[in-house]
């Protein structure tokens, strides 16, 4: 039996990147919230075109987050 199984979305536009992001690159006021929850980075996931759609506390989570939005994830550094 052959099913047709799509592994990637079609368009470049359902391709978000995931990204550590640097305590410096964040505002104050992010800053102090993440500090004061014990974490040391964040990621971030960008849209193909570069705007940041999110910010989670792990990679995993980053991944996840993006696939249950029918999106596909690639880590970038």
């Amino acid at each position: 039996m052959n099913t047709k199984y799509e592994f990637l979305p079609d368009g470049g536009e359902r391709i978000v990147y995931v990204r550590p992001v640097k305590m410096e690159e964040l505002p104050d006021e992010i800053k102090a919230h993440v500090q004061a929850q014990g974490a040391e980075k964040l990621y971030a996931v960008h849209s193909a075109d570069g705007e940041r759609l999110a910010l989670v506390r792990d990679e995993r989570l980053a991944f996840v987050l993006a696939r249950q939005n029918d999106l596909a994830p690639v880590y970038v550094n």
